[in-house]
């Protein structure tokens, strides 16, 4: 079981130690992929290219981007997931990767509760 929070600004998130360091991850809803991560964790998850690939952000915009395997380290296990990766420090979570978890958010009380479904 992860336990996250809303933030002031109303965002959903986990913090996740991943390299040493503590990351901020967004929980996005909206983002039906499994991982956005920040360059700087490329080599920690040993990033494998697969393919270029086209996605469709809020507003219709198209962007072009590389896909990569990666292996991410989440809620007590190593999962093999796809990523993207761009410039900044938050790691954005799509509902891909949580396919096998039951995501509870209280947005009055600003709590999050993310845990494996049964």
């Amino acid at each position: 079981m992860i336990v996250g929070e809303v933030n002031a600004e109303g965002v959903p998130i986990l913090r996740l130690r991943l390299a040493g360091e503590e990351w901020q991850a967004i929980v996005d809803t909206g983002f039906n992929g499994d991982l956005e991560l920040p360059l700087s964790l490329r080599t920690f998850v040993d990033a494998r290219f697969i393919c270029r690939i086209r996605s469709s952000l809020a507003g219709g915009q198209m962007i072009e981007e590389d896909s990569y395997l990666v292996d991410f380290p989440f809620d007590g296990q190593t999962l093999t997931a796809e990523a993207t990766f761009v410039s900044g420090k938050e790691v954005l979570i799509g509902t891909h990767l949580l396919r096998e978890h039951r995501l509870e958010i209280d947005f009055p009380k600003r709590t999050l509760l993310l845990a494996r479904g049964d």
